[in-house]
């Protein structure tokens, strides 16, 4: 109901400034959606604050806002008689017509009512964000699967996006590793393939103990860095096979999980991280402390009660993490080719990177890199934690590998989907089985992070995220694979009525639920934050399932099918696009 909101919120301004002409500035409605529905569909709340300056009791502004609403033939064709309650809260029902042709519009409109951004800007999207040589493992899932659906709401709303993967590949665990594999397995860094990944990684580790441990080795790392970054041909032959062959890993968990992203590596800024030097010290912030350029943030300060620096350039000469993210987000906000163009910038990565981020975004913003009215945002995220409570780790005490996390998860959707097809005594093809529990077992494991409250850390159970009851994927597949079941046994969902017709408070509700969507979505829009479109349509499940259980569909009256039909189809369509916007498919039958 977000148009319609609208245009209550401007008819209430417009009767606001009519009835008290004197109080020009400060004339908020305060509209907001009613806080139960005996109340309406909308509140305003807007005469409150005025009793103070108009020198008059809020019910007696409410009344004066409300015979001036009265006189408005638009917002007498658009609500009921308004109803004062309290104080001066002032509540407001759309009228029966008005939302049943909101229906109507609905049904043949692919968006559901979801307005297209008027003036879109370019976005980047930074998530996921594996490091190479490096297994994808649980950490990397919340990153890939938030970023991905923040994506598809931008992209839905018509926002051009770039969906990066800041890859990490480059730096001293590329010295360290080739040196380490120089002396173990030279194979690997000539010929494409010639060790696995798994093999890598154990590689990687060994490597990284060594350089811990034995000064020398650390030094001949370095003097291999030396050689990378001078553009070496075997070292950078190494690097890039190296590099191609994790890429190829990550490539097949973003296809089973279908996330689309363009890798964009730390590698790619190398060459600008002077001039982010450059530009730091023509801005006059950059400092010299101990030999390290740094520049001192403003309102943070240490344990010791100085401010905090950004170090954008070590003692040694090299650069670090800072300036690769300095030098990013000049590219990001820069004008094209030699920039993305963006207006808004997204980091999508765990919470523990929050200082680290407000540290360079302040820096960014002092040096006057971010545009005039453009948006530079981090979001956080919480831990995956197991069920006590702690990290969430393998039996032996490792990180949790994403790909294993995945066929797990498929396994028990099919261990359930069987086990199921027994009791109802069912027959279904292998080839039925497997894809819906591939369906499953993948939605089940985005939903249940996506349904959470991003900012905090959540308790990872495959129980609770493959039940079919409470708030989560199974229900909401159940709730479409139902309303299949109608056209299936004879429901024409594709019939349209210009004229629906609704009694019964059962599709009343339904009604306004399925209103709500073009709002959800603009508030995750703005908002970021994907477990309010989760919440939304695990509510619309809940509103159809009742309605569906007490209200009869297919036995209805002839003049009360098509409508109910209607809300069957309207609800299936919101669940998918809704569903499809987090990155979950859906079925017909499971």
């Amino acid at each position: 109901m977000l148009s319609l909101s609208q245009s209550l919120d401007a008819q209430l301004r417009a009767a606001m400034q009519r009835a008290f002409p004197e109080a020009d500035a400060g004339l908020d409605p305060q509209l907001a959606p009613a806080s139960k529905p005996e109340f309406g569909d909308f509140q305003a709340n807007g005469a409150l604050p005025l009793a103070k300056p108009l020198k008059q009791a809020p019910r007696q502004i409410a009344t004066a806002i409300v015979e001036q609403l009265q006189a408005d033939p638009a917002f007498t064709d658009l609500c009921l008689e308004p109803q004062i309650a309290g104080p001066g809260f002032i509540n407001l029902t759309i009228r029966p017509e008005r939302l049943a042709a909101e229906v109507s519009a609905r049904l043949g409109d692919e968006r559901l009512g979801v307005p297209a951004v008027e003036n879109p800007a370019p976005v980047v999207v930074d998530f996921s964000s594996p490091n190479i040589a490096k297994e994808m493992h649980v950490g990397h899932l919340r990153s890939t699967i938030i970023g991905d659906s923040l994506a598809r709401v931008l992209e839905f709303r018509g926002h051009p996006v770039l969906r990066l993967n800041h890859v990490g590949d480059w730096g001293t665990q590329f010295g360290m590793l080739i040196t380490h594999l120089k002396q173990v397995a030279p194979e690997a860094l000539d010929t494409a393939d010639a060790v696995d990944l798994g093999d890598l990684v154990a590689f990687y580790r060994e490597a990284k103990k060594r350089f811990d441990d034995d000064e020398a080795f650390q030094s001949t790392s370095r003097d291999e860095v030396v050689k990378l970054q001078g553009g070496d041909p075997v070292s950078l032959k190494a690097w890039g096979l190296l590099c191609d062959q994790s890429r190829r890993e990550f490539q097949k968990i973003y296809d089973r999980l279908d996330i689309r992203l363009s890798e964009r590596g730390e590698s790619f800024y190398n060459h600008f991280l002077p001039a982010v030097l450059d530009g730091l010290k023509a801005a006059e912030l950059l400092v010299t402390d101990d030999g390290a350029q740094c520049v001192f943030l403003e309102g943070v300060q240490g344990k010791d009660g100085k401010p905090l620096p950004v170090i954008v350039q070590k003692s040694d000469g090299g650069f670090n993490y800072a300036t690769t993210d300095l030098a990013a987000i000049r590219y990001r906000f820069g004008a094209a080719p030699e920039g993305d163009g963006a207006r808004r910038v997204v980091y999508v990565t765990d919470a523990g990177q929050a200082n680290h981020f407000a540290g360079v975004f302040q820096v960014a913003e002092r040096a006057g890199w971010i545009p005039d009215g453009a948006r530079l945002e981090h979001v956080p995220f919480g831990l995956v934690q197991g069920e006590d409570g702690k990290k969430l780790k393998t039996r032996a005490g490792d990180t949790v590998r994403l790909r294993d996390l995945l066929d797990e998860a498929v396994e028990r959707a099919e261990t359930d989907l069987r086990s199921r097809l027994k009791e109802e005594e069912r027959s279904e093809s292998e080839e039925f089985i497997q894809h819906v529990a591939g369906t499953v077992g993948l939605a089940a494991v985005k939903y249940a992070d996506l349904s959470q409250n991003r900012i905090t850390n959540y308790q990872f159970s495959f129980d609770r995220m493959l039940a079919l009851q409470g708030n989560t994927a199974p229900y909401l597949l159940y709730a479409v694979v139902r309303i299949a079941g109608i056209a299936r046994k004879g429901g024409d969902l594709a019939a349209t009525n210009a004229q629906l017709q609704f009694s019964e408070p059962q599709e009343w509700a339904l009604v306004r639920e399925l209103l709500k969507f073009d709002a959800v979505i603009a508030e995750v829009e703005e908002e970021l934050l994907p477990n309010r479109l989760c919440s939304y349509l695990f509510e619309l499940s809940q509103v159809f399932n009742r309605f569906y259980d007490q209200v009869p569909v297919l036995k209805a009256d002839p003049e009360a099918l098509a409508s109910r039909l209607a809300l069957c189809r309207l609800t299936a369509d919101t669940l998918r696009l809704g569903l499809g916007l987090l990155g979950i498919a859906t079925l017909d039958r499971m």
